[in-house]
């Protein structure tokens, strides 16, 4: 801070001198008797004198290197039942604290931010030394969660005639289409046309509410999820040696799908969303669990027998943005 308040002091003085009275001109010196003047050496010919070296003078009118805002701003993260905050690095993070009956202290960072968990006689000065401790990991989910949560943002659709979405990974447009009552379905795809996007002409009045369009759309990709999945439940299963009995579709906002021993699968209808590979590596993760029922080696062995890229599709599946319907 010091430095950049003498910055700011040297602008204001140098700005002040030019409306400074004028100093009081300074009592003349007594008269020194001259001084015998010493010869000086003569140049050799052939070598001129050196040039002065030149003076790089500061530039007053140039913006600091650093933009003050960034000096002084710090980011943050805020959970919404924070109680605590610390700084980490150039971070304010507040975050939600509770004691419980645990041995350890204990970090999650989801969608609303950090929460730490600690036993009744852990100190809060030991809780904050834990925290520092593990300060990269924390400011590097929370990061990386804002961003997802950013794109996630950015992919909410606006629901209206041409409200765009994407379907087994292709990009769609809705076009509402109230004289045609498609057979009872709702709906209809039309064929691709090159490079543009396909139609989904729904049987919706133009007038139409967001809400009435939203869930016209839904119900049509529910029923294209179903008949989806269940063709490919009937493509891995035998490749497995499973049986499945039973299919639901769910609407979970943190599990793409489960598996009971009894054979019923649950599948997250919001998987229509992605490409085929996607949604094949999620009903073979799903269907390996009847054979395995947790996810050790023997189990990723079983998804690879039929799925060998298992481990790229499953990191397109993080990081690729569903799309916001609220």
């Amino acid at each position: 801070m010091g430095g950049l308040l003498q910055f700011t002091m040297d602008l204001f003085e140098g700005l002040g001198s030019e409306f400074a009275p004028p100093a009081p001109a300074p009592a003349p010196a007594p008269a020194r008797p001259p001084r015998a003047k010493k010869p000086r050496a003569a140049t050799p010919p052939g070598l001129p004198l050196a040039p002065p070296a030149p003076v790089d003078l500061p530039d007053l009118h140039a913006p600091p290197a650093v933009p003050l805002s960034d000096t002084l701003a710090l980011a943050s993260f805020v959970h919404p039942q924070a109680s605590r905050e610390v700084v980490l690095g150039a971070a304010c993070v507040a975050y939600e604290f509770k004691r419980g009956k645990r041995k350890t202290i204990g970090f999650l960072v989801g969608a609303e931010g950090l929460s730490v968990r600690a036993p009744r006689w852990v100190a809060l000065r030991d809780v904050d030394a834990a925290i520092h401790e593990k300060s990269d990991w924390i400011l590097r989910k929370l990061t990386e969660t804002q961003q997802r949560h950013a794109r996630v943002e950015a992919t909410r659709i606006e629901w209206r005639d041409g409200a765009l979405f994407p379907f087994m990974g292709e990009t769609v447009v809705i076009r509402l289409d109230p004289k045609h009552g498609f057979a009872s379905v709702g709906g209809t795809l039309d064929a691709a046309q090159g490079d543009e996007p396909r139609v989904l002409r729904l049987a919706v009045a133009q007038n139409a509410q967001p809400s009435q369009i939203r869930d016209a759309a839904q119900a049509w990709l529910m029923r294209q999820a179903r008949r989806l999945f269940i063709e490919r439940l009937d493509h891995f299963a035998p490749l497995l040696g499973v049986r499945w009995a039973k299919l639901s579709l769910s609407n979970a906002a943190t599990r793409w799908g489960s598996a009971s021993a009894d054979g019923s699968i649950r599948l997250n209808w919001r998987l229509i969303h992605f490409r085929l590979p996607v949604i094949d590596y999620v009903v073979a993760h799903e269907l390996a669990h009847l054979r395995v029922m947790d996810h050790s080696h023997r189990f990723w062995e079983t998804v690879e027998s039929v799925v060998p890229d298992y481990g790229v599709l499953r990191q397109q599946l993080k990081d690729e943005a569903v799309p916001r319907w609220a």
